[in-house]
């Protein structure tokens, strides 16, 4: 039997729906009534409600195993769902059925990077509600099976004070990673290359905490000038409904923010001042790495003299030590491993996206097969399982 029969596959971004007593069972009873809660609609369906605000989509997009023809029908009732979305045991048995032995989920009702507490009133009670979502996460959600779900947590990134002191909480916890906005300035607040942010890069630096970009979590929608409601980029289909362009735009060129950001954190200056620094670039693709980074040595080579901007450190050198790129389903990215200008096999690491609609499942592991099936054992053994283990710090 080939080894590749024998590798596992740790998928770095899943999506986790939670489940309706997340924060009623983890709050002080004057929040009640305000923190998020589900309710049932006139018509029956489930949404949550925070804030005396509503937000609909109770399931996020969580339609893996239907037919594409059947996309974009996202389900409203918790029964309408597969159990895997929100019950730990129920989703280990469906990452069984796929061929894939671990997984770190992002959010959902928060938004991939924590962006409906951000948008917040209550900011005391918005920092309460994210400490509770990491609790759940990583005791509760993880805990079940700590061997195959791996701990992710978000940040109050509003204050910088109290973002630095989840770090180290979550570092203590044993989460993995933290999830960050991919473009905090949608969100109003500094640029990756402000000053802000250092407290937050040397407590990264210190627990050796790698910060995961993923799509949308900083609200901006490719085609649609304007930031979400909630920050979950699944939801923002409903902005869709008042402009003339179509959402596959947006689906098509979500990974266009992760180049913004990519190119932003290596022109910022940061990156050599933080070289224990790693980000993780979740749903963002693989393909257009030569291309952006070719573009990015052409600008540093004629531009970097009348800028304030490194002239020592060639962009690309600084990707491949700080960055890790991640990908679904990416023919061109595969096809351009290695050589000159290539993508580097040792930073490059697989997604399965359950449940979303980019999902492969019940055959992932099939199509990771296909996939790969051109490389070495090495270079496939990396992307699908050492890579992420390396990076996570999540041994077998």
């Amino acid at each position: 039997m080939p080894l590749q029969d024998y590798m596992k596959i740790v998928s770095v971004d899943d999506h986790v729906i939670e489940h309706p007593r997340v924060w009623q069972d983890r709050l002080p009873a004057k929040y009640q009534g305000t923190a998020p809660q589900i309710i049932t609609t006139a018509e029956g369906n489930h949404t949550w409600k925070y804030e005396g605000a509503l937000f609909p989509y109770i399931g996020v997009n969580a339609v893996a195993g239907r037919e594409p023809k059947d996309f974009g029908m996202e389900p409203v009732r918790y029964q309408d769902m597969i159990p895997g979305c929100y019950e730990p045991d129920a989703r280990v048995a469906d990452m069984d059925l796929d061929g894939v032995h671990a997984a770190l989920c992002f959010p959902s009702f928060p938004g991939f990077g924590g962006g409906v507490f951000h948008r917040a009133k209550d900011k005391e009670l918005a920092e309460l509600c994210i400490k509770a979502w990491n609790d759940w996460n990583i005791d509760e959600w993880c805990a079940a099976h700590p061997d195959r779900l791996i701990p992710l947590g978000i940040l109050p990134v509003w204050d910088i004070d109290a973002t630095v002191k989840e770090v180290e909480r979550l570092a203590a916890k044993g989460c993995r990673t933290i999830s960050f906005p991919d473009n905090p300035i949608p969100l109003g607040l500094p640029g990756f290359r402000d000053e802000h942010w250092t407290p937050l890069w040397d407590v990264c630096e210190a627990t050796e905490m790698p910060i995961s970009l993923h799509f949308g979590s900083g609200g901006f929608v490719p085609g649609f000038p304007f930031t979400t409601a909630t920050g979950a980029a699944g939801r923002s289909a409903e902005a869709a409904k008042t402009s003339d362009v179509p959402y596959a735009v947006a689906i098509t060129l979500f990974s266009s923010n992760l180049m913004w950001s990519s190119v932003e954190l290596l022109f910022s200056g940061r990156l050599q001042k933080h070289p224990g620094l790693q980000f993780i670039l979740a749903e963002g693709g693989i393909g257009w790495f030569p291309y952006v980074l070719e573009r990015a040595d052409y600008t540093w080579e004629r531009h970097r003299w009348y800028q304030d901007i490194d002239k020592n450190t060639r962009p690309s050198d600084l990707f491949y030590e700080h960055f890790w790129g991640c990908f679904i389903d990416d023919v061109h990215g595969i096809e351009n491993l290695g050589g000159p200008g290539g993508i580097r096999a040792d930073r490059v690491m697989l997604e399965i996206d359950y449940p979303h609609s980019d999902s492969n499942w019940p055959n992932s592991r099939k199509r990771a097969a296909e996939t790969l099936a051109d490389l070495s054992d090495e270079d496939c053994h990396k992307i699908t399982e050492l890579n992420a283990r390396k990076i996570l710090r999540f041994d077998a």
